[in-house]
């Protein structure tokens, strides 16, 4: 069955699925078992937040408030980290401060190619090493992906930097 988000191939399960993440049950499987290895082990987890920003975006779902704001606040963080090349924890904080204001996102019509990589290619990673290497494919594809939209999201970004008040 291929994954109506990422398009990614998964085998013809039933199961559950995130509620505005639209995904096929597989694939949403195959990334609770990356949140798993992630939580469970140190040694996975410091690109956590890059598998998060991926699966995200890769699967927008449909135009509503919740999956405009994720969409949003996930890209924005794919900016910070892999665009401006802010650390995780300077990005994390900024992240919590924007995700406090709940701002209105306008919806980005998703683009038709989600990008090379998918949580499929991060679960077939066999050691921490090879896990954040594909996770950084991921993310870096998930961000190419959304090209068309850089512009708009540098803007959010400079938005929040440009407001003195935040230390980040």
């Amino acid at each position: 069955m291929r994954c109506c988000g990422c398009g990614a191939e998964f085998g013809d399960e039933e199961g559950p699925v995130h509620k505005y993440m639209l995904s096929s049950p597989g694939c949403w499987a195959a990334y609770g078992q990356v949140l798993a290895r992630e939580y469970q082990d140190q040694a996975y987890y410091r690109l956590h937040r890059l598998s998060v920003d991926a699966y995200a975006v890769q699967h927008p779902g449909v135009d509503n408030a919740q999956a405009r704001n994720s969409v949003g606040v996930h890209l924005s963080r794919l900016c910070l980290l892999l665009e401006l090349g802010w650390p995780m924890e300077r990005a994390n904080a900024a992240m919590v401060e924007i995700s406090a204001k709940k701002r209105s996102y306008p919806w980005l019509t998703p683009p038709k190619f989600m990008g090379e990589r998918t949580v499929r290619d991060v679960l077939a990673a066999v050691t921490p090493a090879e896990h954040e290497a594909r996770v950084m494919e991921w993310a870096e594809s998930v961000w190419g992906a959304w090209s068309g939209y850089h512009a708009t999201v540098r803007g959010w970004v400079e938005e929040w930097r440009g407001d003195k008040a935040h230390p980040w």
